[in-house]
């Protein structure tokens, strides 16, 4: 073989070892995100890879080109490749959120009822009960059974996702404010923790003590934003991490997804069961289904093996009984979640007791949960699919 054709097979080889580096946040190969520019091959055995990041100042611009050198390196040899870095033009963003949306150019609310994509809302009438604590680990197990997760936070006003999650800068610079999102042209590229993807207005907040004080056109707004503007990707299932009580989040999401399903968060307390019935109902009353109730804080279990209800008792066998008069299928209390302070200490570090402690009750409870979600086939009926007959 000549030297020519020699470093046209090597600059192939380099090509194809690039195919298998991934963007961290959009979790696409860079190959298929054409962030991959010049490769070229000398002589002496010497690679030289132009790479294109999305945006000045990308985040996982370090791990791209770490990730990119090593692939070089595999084909050339240590020491025998150089990366250079350079950014995407306008028009070349712009084709690459074209190609993200599948061609589409105007933007639409995702995870329609096309979509094969499972959403549930976890909701509850009243706060204070663990509904995002749930939602969390819920995300974070699905994620570990192999799952596409994505979390989106509508509490707009007591968001807690990042934290719960771990996604908050705890540097001194960061002053403990939610990690954020990267914007490429008008795409929100959401933050992953756990192999979860993440958005929260909470990302978007530059002060960690600032109240977010809107009216329901904003609240609204900002749910369909979410739904719009941020990749998710073709996700296994959606979770949404509603506000307590039946106000204009909830509302919204009804108009927005009406095809999603519900999982009521609950405590035993009868009186937590009152309210919470009411999320259900407001939940079917914009075309949602109930799909089923998670009982929180259950009980406290002693050293003699007794259990301590300081909640009281029946709270969650109570919401599922009501939620199930008059329906074609009953409502099924999904599991029995004990107090843990290995969930709560979980939270307050940003790691889900699901990962941190996995034969803690609370975890096999959850996970009991998320097993049943995971085992559900992302059903055809009633979707239109992108055939035509011949």
């Amino acid at each position: 073989m000549t030297s020519e054709s020699v470093a046209r097979s090597r600059e192939a080889k380099v090509r194809v070892a690039l195919a298998g580096v991934i963007d961290p946040e959009i979790r696409r190969p860079i190959t298929e995100l054409d962030m991959v520019g010049s490769v070229t091959a000398t002589d002496d055995g010497h690679v030289r890879v132009g790479i294109r990041l999305t945006i000045a100042g990308c985040p996982a611009a370090r791990r791209i080109e770490s990730d990119v050198l090593e692939a070089a390196e595999s084909v050339s040899g240590s020491g025998n490749a150089t990366v250079e870095v350079s950014v995407m033009t306008r028009e070349q963003r712009q084709a690459l959120t074209e190609r993200l949306r599948g061609g589409k150019v105007a933007r639409g609310v995702q995870f329609g009822p096309d979509s094969l994509t499972r959403v549930y809302a976890v909701t509850s009438g009243k706060g204070g009960v663990g509904k995002s604590t749930i939602t969390a680990n819920l995300a974070v197990e699905l994620a570990a059974q192999g799952l596409r997760v994505g979390v989106i936070d509508a509490d707009v006003y007591g968001f807690s996702i990042p934290g719960l999650l771990g996604l908050v800068d705890s540097t001194p610079e960061g002053n403990g404010l939610a990690v954020k999102p990267t914007q490429v042209g008008d795409m929100i590229l959401p933050p992953i923790a756990y192999d979860v993807k993440v958005i929260s207005i909470g990302m978007f907040i530059d002060d960690p003590k600032a109240a977010v004080a809107w009216r329901g056109p904003m609240l609204h707004r900002t749910i369909n934003q979410f739904l719009t503007d941020v990749y998710f990707g073709d996700l296994d299932v959606l979770l949404l991490d509603l506000p307590p009580g039946t106000g204009d989040v909830a509302i919204s999401v009804g108009q927005l997804l009406p095809h999603a399903e519900v999982l009521v968060v609950t405590t035993p307390q009868p009186a937590a069961a009152d309210v919470a019935e009411r999320s259900g109902v407001v939940a079917r009353q914009t075309g949602q289904s109930v799909f089923g109730v998670i009982e929180n804080m259950s009980g406290l279990a002693q050293p003699d093996g007794t259990v301590l209800e300081l909640f009281g008792s029946g709270g969650g066998d109570e919401v599922a009984r009501r939620l199930s008069a008059g329906q074609d299928a009953e409502v099924p209390v999904l599991a029995k979640v004990p107090l843990s302070v290995p969930l709560r200490s979980g939270g307050d570090l940003g790691v889900p007791v699901v990962l941190s402690d996995p034969n803690d009750p609370a975890s096999i409870a959850i996970r009991a949960v998320a097993t049943r979600l995971a085992t559900r086939a992302r059903g055809l009926s009633g979707r239109s699919l992108p055939f035509s007959p011949r």
